[in-house]
């Protein structure tokens, strides 16, 4: 951890707190429940099936009348809803599977539609491949938790060179933790965005930063979160930057999804944290910039 505002920040957390930041990043990975299915990616040959996502029964029913070539298969090594698709190209799979979203999404099902795209190469993909490797599929990102499939995101602790932390609060109107305080800058990895060019990208939306040479972001790895929600199974590999920020600087939202921003001290940080005023996202986030978290 080499970020001065990091080391300032975590240098004033005592170690009942580690040990919190460090619980809290390891109870963002919540197990699936029992019941629900998983959907999975195969072909009519021998290829390996593949892991796509992860539903409850009712939507497994349905899905089987909006995707082609879709059955129950309650036995075998890869139990659940099986999609025959795998042998089609990246382009059709991407295509039957916004068409099966869309309608989905007419019967009020798919919340938070936002007529943008995630990509999903596999279940186990940590970080997106640097080469222009086509991902196996890419559809609308409220589809990902409606369906359960793993996605990527970009999150950026931004310190003050003193070592407080710049908080964002989500704007009331979002469809996901509305009024929850969260990393300053935060999103999801949109299909063809480098998770480089997503944060630079993001922290200008979300709070004004034109990211200079003398402040650059530092990659603090990843760590995965998932868990139920209204909207589906959310699972997702946050992808963790520090940044120093200039000692002056004052954040300013530009994309109307931050409702405001806070400046808060480690005392302070930990008090909301307790008091559950922040999303799970951007505390298991804070956990792994400030290398208190274990899980990956």
């Amino acid at each position: 951890m080499t970020v001065p505002g990091a080391l300032a920040f975590a240098a004033n957390l005592d170690t009942g707190q580690r040990r919190v930041l460090a619980d809290a990043a390891a109870m963002a990975l919540a197990p699936p429940p029992t019941d629900m299915l998983v959907l999975w990616l195969v072909d009519t040959g021998a290829s390996v099936p593949q892991r796509l996502g992860l539903v409850h029964a009712d939507r497994a029913t349905l899905l089987t009348t909006l995707l082609p070539d879709s059955q129950f298969e309650p036995q075998g090594e890869t139990p659940g809803l099986h999609w025959r698709a795998l042998q089609w190209s990246s382009a059709e799979r991407s295509r039957l599977l916004q068409e099966a979203l869309l309608q989905c999404h007419a019967r009020g099902l798919v919340h938070g539609w936002r007529n943008e795209a995630f990509a999903f190469w596999s279940h186990d993909c940590i970080t997106p491949p640097r080469d222009e490797r086509e991902p196996l599929l890419a559809v609308e990102r409220a589809g990902f938790r409606f369906l359960g499939i793993r996605s990527h995101a970009v999150h950026i602790n931004g310190f003050t060179p003193d070592g407080q932390l710049w908080c964002g609060r989500r704007a009331f109107t979002k469809a996901t933790d509305p009024g929850l305080l969260d990393n300053v800058t935060a999103g999801g990895l949109p299909a063809g965005e480098t998770p480089e060019t997503c944060a630079v990208r993001e922290l200008f939306e979300e709070a004004g930063a034109s990211l200079e040479g003398t402040f650059p972001l530092h990659p603090r790895g990843t760590i995965r979160t998932a868990r139920l929600d209204a909207g589906g199974w959310h699972d997702e590999t946050l992808m963790v930057y520090n940044w120093t920020c200039p000692e002056d600087w004052q954040p300013h939202n530009q994309d109307g999804e931050v409702a405001e921003f806070m400046c808060l001290s480690a005392a302070q940080t930990m008090k909301h944290v307790l008091a559950g005023a922040f999303t799970r996202d951007a505390v298991a986030s804070l956990a792994q910039g400030l290398a208190l978290a274990g899980n990956t």
